[in-house]
């Protein structure tokens, strides 16, 4: 069977896509995440499980080294939401977020496709977001590395074409996990000219995955489903979009005028 690896497995749209691709019985999934006890309910599921920092040069090289035969399918999944007022961020935090989210995927990347041109074969699919695509307040690190993705995954598609490799990007739109969780909290506190946006922020996005838009939205099996049907297509699409909220938003991205969209979501946030 063609192993896949996932990276981010600990939870949320990586645990939930290892388990379901593990029980199709069509791949040997690795599951992984920075701490290997968070892993044991996927192993019983029939995941191997190893650990993997995607911000550690030596814990990712060892990993794919780990996988008997090679990596045939990658998923970057591994990323974390960090939001505030863009001139209140700290840069370290920043520096952080885009480790994860896109230098990461990228380095995994180039350390899988050596062994998918040999072969001549190989997917490599990057979880982007619908915040690849248009841009939210308050959001702008991490939509920035959301955008970074989408154009790696354009850039890498029509680079590694020519040796059997696809590259598929998913782009769910609003998912109930535990990173909803953890971009409400991840809204860094200010008690300066920013207070009231950055309060605004962390309100606006805990209605928006409790309030009547989550209708829209799905939960991280939803996510795992659309990679399988993906993966399993006789050609790769370009791109997946996720639930309905994603491709509604993406849809009125497209036609809005760049002061109507401020407009539109401006009110969200009070600006």
């Amino acid at each position: 069977m063609p192993n896949l690896l996932i990276t981010g497995c600990s939870s949320g749209i990586g645990h939930a896509t290892a388990a379901r691709l593990a029980r199709s019985g069509r791949w040997t999934v690795y599951a992984t995440a920075r701490k290997l006890e968070t892993l044991s309910a996927l192993e019983t599921a029939g995941c191997r499980t190893l650990a993997l920092d995607v911000t550690d040069e030596a814990s990712m090289t060892a990993a794919v080294a780990a996988v008997e035969g090679g990596v045939d399918v990658l998923i970057n999944n591994a990323g974390y939401s960090q939001s505030g007022a863009l001139e209140t961020l700290p840069m370290d935090a920043v520096r952080r977020q885009f480790e994860t989210n896109v230098f990461g995927a990228l380095r995994m990347a180039q350390l899988v496709l050596p062994g998918m041109r040999e072969k001549r074969a190989g997917t490599i699919v990057n979880i982007s977001s619908m915040g690849g695509r248009l841009t939210f307040p308050g959001g702008g690190a991490y939509h920035a590395t959301k955008y970074a993705i989408e154009a790696m995954s354009d850039a890498l598609r029509m680079e590694v074409a020519r040796f059997g490799v696809d590259v598929i990007c998913v782009e769910p739109g609003l998912i109930r996990t535990e990173f909803s969780a953890t971009a409400v909290g991840g809204v860094v506190a200010d008690d300066g000219p920013y207070a009231e946006f950055n309060a605004a922020v962390a309100r606006s996005t805990d209605e928006v995955y409790r309030g009547p838009l989550a209708r829209l939205g799905g939960d991280a099996d939803s996510v795992a489903v659309a990679i399988e049907k993906a993966l399993s297509k006789d050609r790769a699409p370009s791109r997946v979009p996720v639930t309905p909220s994603a491709r509604i938003m993406m849809g009125l991205r497209r036609v809005l005028p760049d002061r109507a969209w401020d407009r539109v979501v401006g009110r969200s946030f009070g600006l």
